[in-house]
């Protein structure tokens, strides 16, 4: 069997779908050679037809033996141009210099076929995007006789899929400047109704205490503290939902704090609704922000509060769950260990329409002024960021139940110390220094001003390397209060461990609007230190101060 007539059998092969082997070849060569199938002339018939496809061979040297009209038209060389040249011409200057023509022939020799997807250069010089592939032919003694080569025009189809593509990322894009728009829309119109409320007050403040009416300025001051107190909340709710809020985890017993949490939910909720809490015995301790799932718990109760106007009843569950490895995909959580949180009402339940947006922010079923749309939202992203999830199951006019999963903590439990039953310390210092650490001059003055009044010594830093100045010298430093986000190319978090290394006993309080931690590639603050989130009353810094220069 000749070399054109073997190369025809892979060709042949190729075309049809099928897997060329030299087993086949060998197998024909036993049959009558005259046969139709393999006759020579069928071959060329085949070949010669084919219009779609470059079909041609390759000597064992790579040069070009064979041409049809397929590659004619692909290519653009008449078989008298090509026939003897080397079929590296069809390769950009690129791929010839990184030597891909040398890698497709070996790779085609040592396992019998070479395929790919690339640029070729067709003879005027253009471009064009090919699927090639390479079969080595060989002889019944297992000699190779060279290689034949299909080459197919696929430039029309990979432009229609980059079409697509583009199509698919200008509408995410979309999407995705839609939601930007309705987040910035609902966020702007809060924040600006909170911050009319501060100026307002400062205002009248300003001009009362002028005229000397100062009877009339708690009113004021109450006012604005009020309105200060909703935009904290409203950004903690944002940056929850973000998942920058910073996190302090720690072993929870979730069931001890449902339990702490129920004669505040019966008096949020109203005496129309029934509040039963089943809590399941022999519950593991869950590893996450106590203070963030008790919030999280908190907003889910309000919420079935409102899905049940007329009343009903509100269930607090906790159980034990396990998330096998098979259902962990379809969970969209790993598999493991999880304390579940479950909240159930009775009341009027969502769509499914209303269902698929529960936790998209600012997206909110209730009247205007009675939600921000931020409590699911904010749920979702204290889950995912405890490596958590939440998921909602509802039914119109049967009902929700919202599941809160969190992961069981992993290690020995230390013993609960309820916070409630600590005796109150003085919040008055004893002329202990503390380190104030922070770029914004304002928070600066009012740290200063109020451990200054209470009979701290403080010294002041804007930035980690004047802070670490101060640290390097002699000075004693009783506290550390740095901010997280710092300028100058190193953070809050880079400083105190640059500090560790030289004081490693030094105390230290972060203070934080948002988690900027996750710069230092850990949203966690690490154990052994300390965190206020901004923005903090007086009084909070004040006893939080008090309580860990004295080792509480």
């Amino acid at each position: 069997m000749g070399f054109r007539n073997l190369c025809g059998a892979a060709v042949f092969a190729h075309v049809c779908g099928f897997r060329y082997r030299e087993s086949s070849v060998r197998d024909m060569h036993k049959r009558d050679i005259a046969a139709p199938v393999l006759d020579e002339r069928a071959y060329e018939r085949l070949v010669q037809s084919v219009v779609d496809y470059a079909i041609f061979m390759l000597d064992p040297q790579g040069r070009v033996a064979t041409w049809n009209p397929g590659a004619h038209r692909i290519k653009g060389y008449s078989s008298e141009e090509i026939i003897g040249e080397h079929f590296s011409r069809f390769y950009t200057e690129k791929d010839v210099e990184a030597g891909l023509p040398r890698r497709a022939l070996s790779a085609a020799r040592e396992t019998g076929q070479f395929a790919a997807e690339g640029w070729r250069v067709r003879k005027d010089g253009s471009r064009f995007w090919a699927s090639v592939v390479i079969d080595a032919i060989r002889g019944s003694g297992g000699e190779l006789l060279g290689f034949a080569k299909v080459t197919r025009d696929l430039t029309e189809r990979r432009e229609a899929q980059l079409k697509l593509q583009r199509s698919q990322q200008q509408l995410f894009q979309a999407q995705k400047m839609e939601a930007v728009g309705q987040l910035t829309g609902g966020l702007a119109h809060d924040l600006n109704n909170l911050l009319t409320g501060i100026s307002g007050s400062l205002e009248l403040l300003r001009t009362r205490a002028s005229q000397g009416r100062i009877n009339e300025l708690d009113r004021y001051i109450t006012a604005a503290l009020g309105a200060t107190a909703s935009a904290a909340s409203l950004t903690h709710r944002l940056l929850a939902f973000s998942r920058r809020q910073a996190l302090a985890p720690k072993p929870t017993d979730a069931n001890r704090l449902v339990s702490g949490m129920e004669e505040l939910v019966r008096r949020t909720v109203g005496p129309a609704i029934s509040v039963e809490a089943v809590l399941a015995r022999g519950l593991w301790r869950c590893f996450c922000d106590r203070n963030e799932l008790e919030n999280a718990v908190l907003n889910l109760c309000i919420n079935a509060r409102d899905a049940m106007p007329e009343g009903g009843i509100l269930t607090i569950a906790t159980a034990n769950i396990v998330v096998d490895e098979a259902s962990a995909g379809g969970s969209d959580m790993p598999g493991g260990e999880y304390v579940a949180v479950y909240v159930t009402d009775t009341g009027v339940g969502m769509p499914p329409e209303i269902l698929a947006r529960a936790f998209d922010p600012f997206f909110t079923t209730k009247p205007v002024g009675k939600g921000t749309g931020l409590g699911l939202s904010m749920i979702y992203g204290f889950a995912k960021q405890s490596n958590g999830q939440v998921r909602i199951c509802s039914e119109v006019g049967k009902g929700t139940t919202v599941k809160l999963y969190l992961p069981r903590h992993a290690g020995e439990v230390p013993e609960d110390v309820d916070d409630d039953g600590r005796p109150a310390l003085p919040n008055d210092g004893a002329g202990e220094t503390v380190l104030v650490v922070d770029d914004e001059p304002t928070v600066r003055m009012l740290i200063h001003d109020v451990l200054e009044e209470l009979g701290y010594r403080t010294i002041e830093a804007a930035d980690a390397a004047s802070a670490l100045k101060v640290l390097e010298s002699d000075i004693g430093i009783d506290l550390l209060i740095t901010d997280i986000g710092l300028p100058g190319g190193m953070n809050g978090i880079q400083m105190a461990e640059a500090v560790r290394e030289r004081r490693p006993d030094q105390k230290i309080l972060f203070i934080t609007g948002f988690a900027e931690t996750a710069a230092a590639g850990d949203r966690h603050i690490e154990p052994g230190t300390h965190l206020l989130k901004k923005p903090f009353a007086v009084e909070n810094l004040a006893s939080r101060v008090r309580a860990i220069i004295v080792g509480r």
